[in-house]
Formats: structure tokens, sequence, C-alpha cells
């Protein structure tokens, strides 16, 4: 099978790697470019390592972009985490067309943020979609699915790399395999189940300490480990990340104190109210400072978050 392999990162990589030990010829790899004094992009890195022809453009929409994707005459393109709108004009060359991988249970959770948004809505699972791309976001027919559970202290770390990251590649390759061999059976999104949610910035990741702490909770592990939960003290940014959460089962609990109140420090950090409940916050970040264990950042007792 000759592939061109389309994406960024260790998932792109880890793409590149597998389709390369099958004895695949890989005849291109596209990635996005790298950002002045941006960490190198593993992709491109492998590539090169691997003495493989390498394009970096800005734009998959562009003459160049098209003519050199045709150039390559492959059999199949597999798109491995792209973020980089790759219109049809693009993805149709090869001779099998090109198939691509998106981190949730299509038609649900369209859009960059798939893997945060159903930990942030409280949703028990989620999974991954190989479909073939169209002009439309992540519209295209599915031709395989995987899933899995979302346990309720699993963060966006948890469930992308323990779970979906690896199931993700041999999703792709199954996938590769059924095209160029005729097998696939592709099935047309149902519109009536489709969800589109946008990116996950600081807007929508900024605490609210009167929402139920269950869904504090739930934000912070979406945002974990970015871009990071955040709220303010004394009008600087504390980002949370590791926590914990509780339930307040009696009144005297919480007589006399706020929501957003640091109301207990203990050895692993401190405890801040919210609504129905306590986040117990282990591993924070507090303005342009590193992560640190909560216990070390210094935030006193009875300190109101969100000021």
């Amino acid at each position: 099978m000759r592939v061109a392999i389309i994406g960024q990162q260790e998932f792109g990589k880890a793409v590149l790697n597998a389709f390369l030990s099958r004895g695949h010829q890989v005849a291109g790899v596209f990635c996005a470019p790298e950002l002045p004094g941006a960490r190198p992009d593993p992709l491109r890195v492998a590539a090169q390592e691997h003495r493989l022809k390498l394009f970096q453009f800005a734009s998959y929409s562009t003459p160049e972009a098209i003519a050199a994707m045709g150039a390559l005459d492959v059999d199949i393109g597999i798109m491995a985490y792209v973020l980089i709108f790759a219109p049809l004009s693009f993805v149709s060359p090869p001779k099998y067309g090109t198939i691509q991988f998106h981190p949730s249970l299509l038609p649900a959770h369209r859009g960059p943020s798939s893997i945060s948004w159903p930990i942030i809505m409280g949703k028990t699972k989620t999974g991954l979609t190989i479909f073939r791309p169209t002009d439309g976001l992540d519209e295209g027919p599915v031709i395989l699915q995987r899933e899995v559970e979302i346990g309720p202290d699993d963060t966006l770390g948890t469930v992308y790399f323990d779970k979906i990251f690896h199931l993700g590649v041999e999703g792709l390759l199954e996938a590769a395999d059924l095209v160029v061999s005729g097998k696939v059976a592709e099935k047309p999104q149902d519109e009536a189940h489709a969800s589109y949610e946008g990116w996950v910035r600081e807007a929508e990741s900024r605490i609210n300490w009167a929402s139920p702490a269950g869904q504090v909770y739930d934000l912070i592990r979406g945002c974990n480990p970015s871009p990071g939960a955040w709220t303010t003290i004394g009008g600087e940014r504390l980002q949370i990340f590791d926590a914990r959460k509780r339930v307040c089962r009696r009144f005297a609990e919480v007589r006399g104190k706020q929501l957003g109140q640091v109301i207990a420090s203990n050895p692993d950090g401190f405890t801040v109210l919210a609504a129905g409940g306590f986040i117990d916050v282990i591993r924070c970040r507090l303005g342009e400072g590193k992560k640190i264990a909560a216990s070390e950042a210094g935030i006193p007792l009875g300190a109101m978050l969100g000021s």
C-alpha cells in the first residue's frame, strides 16, 4: 500500500510508524508549519529521520498543496490529527481517496475540542471515528467507530492517551485495509444526532464557583492538562489541574462559608466550596509559574477565588 500521511504531533508520528512497521510505502508526509520557538513537531522529526518527502503547507487549499498531493500518486491518504482544513480538492487525488481520524463518536462532538466536551458535559462514554473527509467539518460518511468509557475521574489526558490514542492508530490501519480491499461499507452520519462545539479556550474554561460541584469538577477534568480550568485570586489567574470532588451532606459543613471560598487545607492542597460540594485542589498553576502541588501554592485559608 502506498500512502500519504497528513497530521501532526505524537499521534501523527505513531500513525506514520504504524504504517511503516507494516511495510507500507509512505510516499510523503504533510504536517503543519511550526511557529517560531515552538517545540519540534514529532511527526516532522520522524519524517525527516526516515528521509521521507516532507511538506509543511500553512493551507491545504492552495494550488501548491493540491498539486503536491496529486503528484505523490498514492493509493490512500491518511489524516491523523489534522487541524488545518483539507478541502475535497486536496483529499480526492489518492486512488482510493482519503480517510480521517476524529476523537469522538460522530456525529456527536464535531469540532476541534471533541475529547474535552464529553467530559465537561458529564458524559460516561465517547470514542473515535474513522470517516471520509468532506468539505463539511467532520461531516463525512463513517467507516468505523470504537467506543470507550469515560470514568468518573478520567481527564482529557487519560481519555486521550490511555484510551483513544492507540485505538485510533489501530482504527486507521484497519480502515485503510477495508477501503483499499473494497470491503468497506460507509455509513452516512445521522444529522438528527449531530452536534458541533468549538475550541475550549479562555472563556469556556473559566470556573463559576456557583455551579454545582459536579459541573465544576467535570470542567476541571475536561481541561486537564490543557488549557487548564481557571479562576482568579486577588486578580491573579489560578489554573486548577488535578483535583477531587466531594459532596456536601450537612448544612454544618458550609455554615458561614461562601461559594468560591478556600475552606480547608490539607497535606495534598486546599479545598474550595462550590454549589452542593467541595473541590479538593491537588495540582495548580499560579500566574505564569509552573504547575505545582497545590500545597505549595501558598493559597491562604479563607481566600475567595473568582475575585
